[in-house]
């Protein structure tokens, strides 16, 4: 019943002045100016203005002041559907063509329901806030690598040696008025040891340390530059190894490599170096190569997989009883 047509009723309740039409509320014509609309409202708001309203009902009591707040209420209306012209021109569009009801309706809540913030202002605030966090996130990622190096022996104690080949340790212990607790002098040493590990190991991956041009903000902002840098170094490349056909650098060579086995720049960085030197040495930019290296890798995964005790276990279980079978064991 409710998807049946309805009958067209002009004015209703619900919109805009409801019953009232809302250039009659105001007094004013259809083709008023806004200087001239809101010279009306200004007038009819000191005359009604429940605060300023001095006239007193016929028989007594509270009434002409109630009617006086439901009339400036009204005045209120009329003003905020005429002052704007977007609004306006809807309603004039509803004065005109009474019979679409349900377009009035549609367009008049959603202009009422619409956010009144810029979607440009909110989608830059939650970028902001995106990436502030992912900033703060990849220090505290970065800090806890640095942390955890300076626990294991191995760079702590070159760290220590080299600390004390600068003279930095002895600076720790002074003496006389200046002399610290041992509290102290620990702390400040283990600050010296966290320094040395931060300039002497370069940490990839993703514990490697922030920079700013990373985070989505920079990242969006520089998009078009990158997008620009891309399309010349892909006419570059094709010009050079497809028409040219000249040979592969190391570069472009480790490009290819990092492309066959799917890897992310930030990810093939994270390789040893030797790794990388492996790959050149069995040239693994070639197709070919490639597949029999990566045949290889997946046997020795097997044969890994196969030795491991726990494997075993598992391939034991699914053997033995697998999931979904009925037994009375009690474990």
């Amino acid at each position: 019943a409710a998807l049946l047509p309805r009958p067209a009723r002009g004015l209703t309740d619900r919109l805009y002045c409801g019953r009232h039409v809302c250039y009659e509320v105001l007094g004013v014509s259809r083709q008023a100016s806004k200087a001239e609309i809101a010279r009306a409202y200004r007038q009819l708001a000191r005359q009604y203005h429940p605060d300023r309203y001095r006239g007193e009902p016929a028989g007594g009591g509270d009434g002409g002041a109630q009617a006086a707040h439901e009339k400036f209420l009204l005045i209120a209306a009329a003003y905020e559907t005429l002052k704007d012209e977007e609004t306006r021109k809807d309603y004039d569009y509803m004065l005109d063509h009474p019979e679409e009801y349900y377009r009035h309706y549609y367009h008049y809540y959603s202009r009422r329901l619409a956010p009144k913030v810029d979607v440009t202002i909110v989608i830059l605030v939650t970028v902001c806030a995106i990436s502030v966090f992912q900033f703060f996130s990849w220090w505290s990622s970065y800090n806890e690598a640095i942390n955890y190096l300076a626990t294991v022996p191995k760079y702590r104690i070159q760290a220590t040696e080299i600390a004390r080949q600068q003279g930095l340790l002895n600076k720790t212990k002074e003496k006389g008025k200046n002399r610290r607790s041992k509290e102290e002098i620990r702390e400040e040493e283990e600050e010296i040891i966290k320094d040395i590990i931060k300039n002497k190991i370069d940490i990839k991956g993703g514990y490697q340390k922030p920079k700013i041009y990373d985070i989505l903000l920079f990242q969006i902002l520089l998009a078009p530059f990158y997008w620009c840098k891309y399309v010349v170094w892909y006419c570059w490349w094709i010009y050079c190894f497809s028409i040219k056909g000249q040979e592969y650098g190391v570069e472009e060579k480790l490009y290819i490599i990092r492309r066959y086995m799917k890897m992310s720049q930030s990810q093939f960085d994270s390789l040893e170096d030797h790794q990388k030197e492996t790959f050149l040495e069995r040239q693994l930019w070639i197709r070919e190569n490639y597949e029999v290296y990566k045949r290889e890798q997946e046997e020795e995964l097997k044969k890994k997989m196969a030795m491991d005790p726990r494997w075993k276990r598992y391939r034991r279980w699914m053997k033995n009883e697998g999931p979904g079978r009925l037994t009375f064991i009690d474990d």
